[in-house]
């Protein structure tokens, strides 16, 4: 058991790498929405189409990351990914090279396409090699928090190549694009060399047979894709909407932004992806002992609470909050109370992700790899939901977008209470 145990550590090693990959260009969009609303004067519905065009990319490629999966395995799909990934970010840079928001938007979508595949690979494998269970959720959350690390970096980092108001364009951020492109290139060479089981990879004769059932026969899981779709749209709306209300000029009326500048902004968006940095340390340090029913349900009804706070705080009321400032020194800042408390919930998101993918895969069996791609579709939500609220907060204000956010997060509260239980085990889930 422990020759195995050793003989998995390379494989885990790689996927929590994968994780980084992730999460850093799956960032980009939040201060890249910045940049794109000061220099082509976007909304801040349009300035949220970066993430759309990231996630859009989920719903094409999520059912044919997951059949790649079983039929060339978690290498050769997370290889794709890589060399995917590669174009998408480079596309990204000539369109700051030719100063097109179009360009930007396919490099996005590029981009979204590599970032499914990876999840398609790193969430089953984590779940797989850690036993799943509470041991995998465990793998899970540690793996989440090397993906907050790299969540971490990239507000901060663009908001500090970003400077003043004036020199927000697109070619600012590209030492950030350049790190990214270093990353998938590394990643390639030595995923190529590493050597990761394929527990999951379909046999010529499993290929033949015909299932009766598929992921969806199952109530949990169909009720965990839905959570999936909703929770990525909390994870990316709550600190994204934050960045561009606290960046946004200070008016009257409903669209009242706080005039904060914008490396400021992007070190205290930082905070959030810190603290879900801090969460998923907690969650992977608990994980064995704490059920993810458990964890879900309170984090649920934390955050729940934390957005009320937001809502409802006076503006007038001011608190510290601590940061690293734009010459690395660590520094203090003040933000309106209802910032921190937006703030507070990367806690609360921290470890949903792991949560979800654990309970909702939970007794799947010979549907695991199917359930990964059918989760990554519904990945897709990380740019509607975003967009949803960027539409609200043209028309009702930044906070009133909030009731957005509250909504979503009953919805996790659900299911982690009822949802999550898996009413069909008469459903036979072993290869004979």
């Amino acid at each position: 058991m422990s020759t195995e145990k050793k003989n998995y550590a390379l494989p885990i090693a790689m996927m929590f790498a994968l994780f980084f990959m992730i999460s850093f260009v799956t960032g980009l969009p939040s201060p890249m929405g910045v940049i794109v609303a000061k220099q082509f004067g976007a909304s801040n519905f349009e300035s949220q189409l970066g993430f759309l065009a990231n996630f859009l990319a989920y719903a094409f490629m999520g059912i044919p990351a997951g059949i790649m999966l079983k039929k060339f395995g978690y290498k050769k799909t997370a290889l794709a990914a890589v060399l995917v990934g590669f174009v998408g970010v480079g596309v990204q840079y000539f369109s700051g090279v030719f100063g097109s928001f179009s360009i930007y938007l396919t490099g996005a979508f590029i981009a979204g396409f590599s970032m499914c595949m990876l999840n398609t690979v790193v969430n089953p494998m984590l779940n797989t090699l850690g036993g799943g269970g509470n041991s995998g959720n465990k793998l899970l959350q540690f793996g989440g928090s090397i993906n907050s690390i790299g969540a971490t970096i990239t507000p901060m980092l663009v908001g500090y190549l970003m400077g003043a108001a004036a020199g927000r364009t697109i070619e600012k951020a590209n030492p950030a694009l350049f790190i990214a492109l270093g990353i998938f290139a590394l990643a390639f060479v030595v995923l190529f060399f590493v050597n990761i089981p394929e527990p999951h990879m379909e046999t010529a004769t499993e290929r033949k047979v015909k299932h009766s059932h598929s992921p969806l026969s199952f109530r949990h899981f169909t009720l965990g894709a839905i959570a999936i779709f909703i929770y990525v749209g909390i994870e990316i709306g709550i600190p994204s909407t934050a960045n561009l209300f606290m960046t946004a000029s200070s008016t009257v009326g409903t669209h009242l932004g706080l005039g904060i500048d914008a490396t400021t902004a992007g070190f205290v968006v930082g905070i959030y992806w810190l603290l879900m940095l801090v969460g998923r340390l907690i969650g992977g340090a608990i994980g064995s002992k704490v059920s993810s029913k458990t964890m879900l349900t309170v984090v649920a009804s934390l955050g729940l609470l934390f957005i009320i706070l937001a809502i409802f705080s006076p503006l007038t009321t001011t608190v510290s909050m601590p940061l690293f400032k734009s010459d690395l020194s660590f520094g203090i800042t003040q933000v309106p109370i209802s910032i921190m408390f937006l703030i507070l919930c990367g806690l609360c998101t921290s470890i949903m992700w792991g949560g979800i993918f654990n309970l909702a895969v939970e007794g799947l069996g010979k549907y695991t790899a199917a359930a990964s791609g059918i989760f990554m579709v519904m990945v897709c939500g990380g740019g509607i939901v975003p967009l949803f609220q960027g539409f609200i907060s043209d028309h009702f204000g930044y906070l009133n977008s909030y009731w957005v956010m509250f909504a979503c997060l009953a919805y996790m509260l659900f299911y982690g209470l009822i949802g999550s239980k898996n009413v069909n085990k008469d459903i036979p889930v072993e290869n004979v």
